[in-house]
């Protein structure tokens, strides 16, 4: 890990180790800040790649992993961890440090040119940067029930990963968006008993809305709102009480209980390093995505130019936008166009096997 000291720690010298330099960082590891990281491997950038959570794939591992995605190239559908099971192993290729569970705290470009980052865990020196922290951090809003809290992790979900955690068990699905519908009729033919308790109609697509109806889910909606969790001696949810909208108090069994009324986003530190913004995005140069820092780029969602479009195909364009921009900012004599990536992974092919024998 770059400790931000220099090269000689007897003080013969202020000028940091080469090795101590990465020549891209890259703040976010979701879908964008993957292929970011693969696209700067293959233009032979030494690259760090940091994320706040504790594994890659940004909101589809956190919030929708059993969710299918049907807009990227390649995949007629997908589920979400299988496509950033697949991203991952792309970005790999070319072995980027990576640092989950690390929050970004600062940004700041020095004197010299470098970018010194500060985060929750150490210090870093890069060349450039690419943010892709798509909508910043996200928070679960939360049910004010008394006691909820304590069942956290015991019964009480606010991101549902696994399936399989599910199977034979009373399910009760607070909510009425996409999450809260997608998870009922996944859920259906897996747990024992699902049950939603919304108080107001249900926002999600139409189609699935209607597969829901149809499905043997217990719906209780509109005007159902929750009042009261129970548990059992040892902590574990056990059953939840609602309230219907003629005022009748009704308790039904519930052992795993997901909350999915929304998540609040937040930037956190990034509103603070000195860039311009729009609506919470970062205002990037629609030709180069740099910011108005010099050698500090964005892609994805957290990107914002004119007609821009919030998709994950979207985003691995601009990501490789922002890296070729990024490799000629700090090497000007370096080509824009990298070429085609066959040629160059099957000349490293081609070195790694005589390197072997």
């Amino acid at each position: 890990m770059v400790d931000g000291t220099s090269a000689a720690s007897n003080g013969a010298s202020d000028v940091p180790a080469e090795q101590d330099i990465y020549d891209v960082t890259i703040i976010g590891a979701g879908p964008t800040g993957q292929f970011a990281a693969f696209y700067a491997g293959l233009r032979g950038a030494k690259t760090l790649v940091i994320d706040s959570l504790e594994e890659p794939g940004g909101a589809l591992t956190a919030i929708y992993p059993e969710k299918y995605i049907y807009d990227v190239i390649g995949f007629p559908k997908v589920l979400a961890k299988d496509f950033v099971e697949q991203c991952d192993i792309q970005a790999r290729q070319a072995d980027p440090m990576f640092r989950l569970n690390e929050e970004v705290l600062e940004l700041e470009r020095g004197e010299d040119g470098l970018i010194h980052l500060g985060t929750s865990r150490g210090q870093y020196l890069t060349r450039t940067v690419i943010v892709c922290a798509g909508v910043g951090a996200f928070e679960p809003k939360r049910i004010d029930v008394p006691g909820i809290l304590e069942l956290e992790g015991r019964g009480v979900h606010y991101f549902a990963k696994r399936v399989e955690s599910f199977r034979d068990r009373h399910v009760v699905i607070v909510g009425g968006g996409d999450s809260a519908v997608d998870w009922a009729v996944t859920l259906e033919p897996v747990a024992r008993h699902v049950s939603v308790i919304h108080r107001s109609k249900f926002r999600a697509h139409e189609a699935t809305v209607d597969q829901l109806q149809r499905s043997s889910v217990d719906l209780h909606f509109p005007g159902c709102e929750t009042t009261a969790v129970h548990a059992d001696t040892d902590g574990h949810l056990t059953a939840l009480s609602f309230r219907n909208a003629g005022g009748e108090e009704m308790t039904i069994a519930a052992e795993e209980l997901i909350v999915a009324i929304g998540f609040v986003a937040d930037l956190g530190p990034i509103k603070t390093w000195g860039f311009e913004f729009q609506r919470n995005q970062i205002v990037v140069d629609k030709i180069t995505m740099a910011t108005n820092i010099p050698g500090v780029f964005a892609a994805g969602d957290i990107a914002v130019y004119p007609a821009k479009f919030k998709l994950i195909a979207t985003g691995a364009a601009e990501a490789v936008t922002a890296v070729n921009h990024a490799v000629t900012h700090f090497n000007p004599n370096a080509r824009l166009d990298a070429g085609h990536s066959t040629n160059i992974m099957e000349k490293r092919e081609k070195e790694a096997a005589a390197t072997k024998s």
